[in-house]
């Protein structure tokens, strides 16, 4: 059975119309990879069509703000993404005059671009015969091959890496890597799988080993840890409060948060005013508090899982550095503050 043939041919009939893949534009194509990196498309769509408005050039992104940035990133998670983006941007704009390098070698020289990326660009945009690997891929060709290596092994990326690249169609890479990552976007998913209606089932080693749902193989993950965060949202009498940038590295780095206090174990509402912490961040200083949420919101990243708990904090005047409460939505903020900020009726 010729794959390649099988694949494209399938692409042709079941692709979905999605707009980046009516162009070659290589900032186009280049915004739809870094937002659709760990996103699906349902929630990716909408921010890639409010970059487009927003900045429908790379020299419109270059000269944005940072923080208007963020702003327009805000939900989407993995803000260095975005940093890496907009860095990239300007580099390409400034240092290159607007001209996006249209080979694999110069492209993944960007900052926040990998193999992937590279790869796609290159070829959809290009027609460079750089063979592209993402979880739909890996998935497809460790069934339809019956590769057991693990995926995120050193040795499993290179074997994949390989093969993918032994496979792509020269005369037509930009949509052979797109048929492979859409067949395994929609044909051969993670779970229950159409095997039963694939083109490639006559072929397919897991299916005929009866082994399709225990592939791909993926070593287990490093353990997450748990941490228990306690968000300050103070309120003056003058409806102000207090939004601090963080300015270490992470994955919330330049993000707006109200300030906040780790503590071991979630800290109940009668323990409060007497918890170490607590009493040595207020000192001496006069406040009411209540809790917001008495069950801890949790929000899970990648590495950590925070359980978040809002305290309002009522204080009759705040320092020069607090801003006005009516403010706080301009701000770029990771997700689980602007939905607070969302759902809380701050006086404004």
């Amino acid at each position: 059975m010729d794959f390649k043939k099988v694949l494209t041919n399938w692409y042709s009939v079941n692709k979905r119309d999605l707009p980046w893949r009516n162009t070659k534009n290589p900032y186009f194509i280049w915004l739809s990879e870094i937002i659709m990196q760990q996103t699906q498309i349902k929630q990716g769509l909408p921010y890639y069509e409010a970059f487009i408005t927003n900045y429908p050039t790379v020299f419109d992104l270059a000269n944005a703000e940072e923080q208007d940035v963020l702003k327009l990133w805000q939900g989407l998670g993995y803000y260095s993404r975005a940093r890496n983006l907009h860095t990239s941007a300007k580099y390409v704009a400034k240092d290159l005059k607007g001209v996006f390098p249209n080979a694999y070698s110069d492209i993944l020289k960007l900052k926040g671009i990998g193999d992937y990326t590279a790869s796609a660009i290159a070829s959809i945009c290009f027609d460079e015969p750089t063979a592209v690997v993402d979880g739909n891929v890996y998935r497809v060709l460790s069934r339809y091959f019956g590769i057991d290596t693990p995926i995120n092994s050193s040795k499993g990326i290179k074997e994949f890496k390989h093969l993918a690249t032994t496979l792509i169609d020269a005369s037509n890479p930009g949509d052979y890597n797109q048929a492979l990552m859409e067949f395994g976007a929609i044909q051969c998913k993670p779970k229950n799988p159409n095997c039963n209606v694939c083109p490639l089932m006559n072929s397919c080693v897991a299916l005929q080993k009866g082994n399709v749902d225990s592939l791909p193989i993926k070593l287990k993950k490093t353990k997450v840890t748990k941490k228990h965060i306690n968000f300050l949202v103070f309120m003056s009498s003058d409806k102000r409060t207090l939004f601090e940038q963080r300015t270490t590295k992470g994955i919330w780095q330049k993000l707006y948060q109200f300030p906040l206090i780790e503590t071991e174990d979630a800290l109940p509402s009668d323990g409060f005013k007497t918890h170490p912490k607590i009493t040595s961040y207020f000192n001496d200083i006069e406040y009411e508090y209540s809790l917001y949420n008495t069950k801890e919101l949790i929000h899970k990243l990648s590495h950590q899982h925070l359980y978040t708990k809002f305290w309002i904090i009522e204080v009759d005047k705040l320092p020069k550095n607090s801003i006005l409460i009516s403010k706080l939505k301009t701000y770029p903020t990771p997700i689980v503050i602007g939905n607070f900020i969302e759902e809380f009726s701050f006086p404004i």
